[in-house]
């Protein structure tokens, strides 16, 4: 199968060798974000809830460029630095899915996430 990778300007540039999301026929693997601006490629920083919300809005963007949106959305990933945030993220992350039709999901607790952020999520959709 055919790789299209996925792009937009309203979410952040890649800091490493990888792409902000790859399609493989009709599913879209999204890289994990973090609350980067996309204008000027500056850490984001406000409260957990904030970041969460930027966060949430780079993979908004990004489902958008490639035709979709949450509803797509099957499978999702987590990351934090801190398991005591847990309700503050899962607070804003719910806003954006139907409980009827939220995907699956873990979240992880890690030691350290890149640029030391404190949250990023990954997701997969498929159209």
């Amino acid at each position: 199968m055919k790789k299209v990778i996925i792009s937009t300007l309203n979410a952040p540039a890649p800091i490493g060798p990888y792409n902000q999301a790859v399609k493989v026929g009709n599913t879209i693997y999204i890289s994990g974000q973090i609350p980067l601006v996309p204008s000027t490629m500056e850490l984001f920083s406000g409260s957990i809830k904030q970041e969460t919300q930027l966060v949430m809005e780079h993979l908004q963007a990004i489902l958008e460029t490639a035709s979709m949106s949450f509803e797509n959305v099957v499978k999702s990933t987590i990351y934090l630095d801190d398991m005591n945030n847990f309700g503050e993220v899962n607070q804003i992350y719910g806003t954006y899915f139907d409980n009827d039709t939220a995907p699956s999901r873990e979240t992880v607790a890690v030691k350290t996430l890149p640029k030391s952020v404190r949250v990023e999520i990954s997701m997969i959709a498929v159209k």
